[in-house]
């Protein structure tokens, strides 16, 4: 199999095996030939399967009696009936993502927490070291492992479903080197800190707690990977139902740790990287004892081919994925300790509300590339526009509760009331981009339906490091805002990449079109 890089989408595209080339004539199900028994030692993209593949896992429909989908054409169902069936659809595609995002991110947040209410300087700290991990390290191992998103899932539909674990393995080796330099940076990033004018003390704690993190680095980054092993497959709900249970545990642990046990502002980055790790040894047995293993292959010498395809797709997944995190970490980072303070407990609740949408957004993505690949146009440009009033639905609920709650929410975090004031009056600004945040991560997940990655990419970049950050450094040090200009600079630039993300990415959108790249990208007839 020979992989070609599409210059114009921004993503790999391999070669596929059509259902009618194989004599199959159920979509959903691929049958592999019988061969002779042969070695394994050296599986690479050439060898051809010695076994069936099993029925691709996916979430049950409505289906008739031979086990299609009864997918009614737009003109013949009212539009309400449509409405409803793809809320639906999406609810079920959503739910599991979003527990496994809000369960991972209650690692973070449960550290922060235990560590908040020791002092304020030490909540500043946590703050600082989470914000350079996420900059050096969380935005570079997602970004990498992004490229998966575009090579596993065709590959476990392909004729050769090995190539998922060969895939995986060469992702792997990929990553493992990539966190060198990372962790290089987390052991030696006290001087680094004290060059950009940071306090000394928060600056040495920072340190510690990235340090202490670095233990768990390395499976945050398989558990990227692994996470997309699954999800190709269709095992969605496998890598939710490991982290449920290991959620709460590294909640525990993260109390035990700096109080019972007296390990103070350490415990608190270490329990979480124990936990990490415990998510990546449950990954690797839930995948050995209880995954078919249509997928795995021997790791031999083909494991060092394809690395070409492998850093064009992460690379970019870097950029995309950097443009908007680095936007909200790192222009807090030098605001004194209170901000930084508020600046973390406003970062947590809007990280943790923007679960929602995001998972609603892979839920679109996925559903809309179904349905394009089926050739049904009109019903995804229905789809598009029912996730759209889902997003702003599931806004609307969080403003309200931030708006609510407004005045006692920073004590969730921290006991400081000069912090919980200066919380108070920027979630009103926080309730507002609910909306916007929601809208945003929905026409991402389109963009990436329509393999228009690289729009998505620049529509950031310049949302943020043209509007955005400019306008809320000048709000915040020139007009004298603090902390909340760069929250209304940062609201102004989601604003704008939000109504051009809908603009392109739905109302400008020529859905038949899209049937056709669609099926030109994975070689359907």
């Amino acid at each position: 199999m020979v992989s070609h890089f599409n210059e114009d989408v921004g993503q790999a595209s391999l070669p596929t095996v059509t259902n009618e080339e194989v004599g199959l004539s159920h979509p959903r199900t691929i049958l592999i030939g019988q061969t002779s028994q042969r070695t394994m030692n050296n599986v690479s993209e050439h060898t051809p399967l010695l076994r069936q593949s099993p029925t691709i896992p996916y979430i049950h429909e409505t289906t008739d009696e031979n086990g299609y989908n009864e997918v009614q054409p737009v003109e013949a169902s009212p539009f309400s009936r449509i409405f409803c069936e793809e809320l639906g659809v999406l609810t079920r595609y959503s739910l599991p993502v979003f527990a496994t995002q809000l369960f991972e991110y209650s690692f973070i947040i449960a550290s922060v927490v235990s560590i908040g209410h020791l002092s304020t300087l030490a909540l500043a700290a946590a703050t600082l070291g989470s914000m350079t991990a996420s900059v050096t390290g969380y935005t570079v191992v997602q970004g990498l492992a992004s490229a998966l998103d575009t090579l596993l899932p065709p590959a476990w539909t392909s004729d050769t479903p090995h190539m998922v674990g060969l895939w995986t393995q060469r992702m792997v080796l990929v990553t493992s080197i990539a966190l060198v330099p990372i962790l290089v940076i987390w052991f030696n990033v006290e001087p680094i800190l004290l060059l950009l004018k940071q306090d000394p003390e928060v600056a040495r704690l920072a340190s510690i707690y990235l340090k202490c993190a670095s233990w768990g680095l390395p499976a945050y980054a398989f558990n990227c990977i692994s996470r997309r092993y699954f999800q190709s497959q269709g095992f969605f709900s496998v890598p939710t139902r490991i982290i449920v249970v290991v959620a709460p545990l590294n909640a525990f642990l993260n109390w035990l740790f700096v109080y019972p046990l007296g390990l103070s502002f350490p415990g608190a980055p270490i329990a979480t990287a124990l936990s990490f790790n415990l998510v990546s040894f449950a990954s690797i047995a839930y995948a050995y004892f209880f995954v078919p293993r249509t997928t795995w292959c021997p790791i031999g010498s083909s494991i060092w081919r394809g690395w070409g395809v492998l850093l064009r797709l992460g690379i970019a997944g870097v950029g995309q994925t950097a443009s908007e995190w680095w936007s909200w970490e790192l222009i807090g980072c030098n605001l004194g300790p209170g901000p930084l303070a508020a600046q973390s407990v406003l970062l947590l609740s809007a990280s943790c509300t923007y679960q929602a949408p995001f998972a609603l957004s892979v839920a679109t993505s996925v559903r809309i590339g179904n349905l394009l690949g089926q050739g049904n146009s009109r019903r995804a440009s229905l789809v598009a526009n029912t996730s759209l009033f889902m997003a702003v639905a599931t806004a609307g609920v969080c403003s309200t509760l931030f708006l609510a709650f407004r005045n006692k929410w920073g004590y969730l975090f921290n006991d400081d009331p000069d912090v919980v004031r200066l919380v108070s009056s920027i979630l009103p600004i926080a309730a507002l981009f609910q909306v916007f945040d929601g809208t945003n991560a929905i026409a991402g997940g389109i963009f990436r339906a329509r393999g228009m990655q690289m729009t998505g990419a620049l529509l950031n970049l310049s949302a943020y490091c043209i509007l955005g950050i400019p306008l809320g450094l000048l709000l915040t040090f020139h007009f004298g805002y603090n902390l909340s200009g760069l929250w209304f600079g940062l609201t102004a630039g989601l604003v704008y990449g939000s109504g051009v993300g809908v603009w392109l990415g739905v109302l400008r959108a020529d859905w038949e079109s899209e049937v056709e790249k669609a099926r030109g990208r994975v070689g359907a007839k």
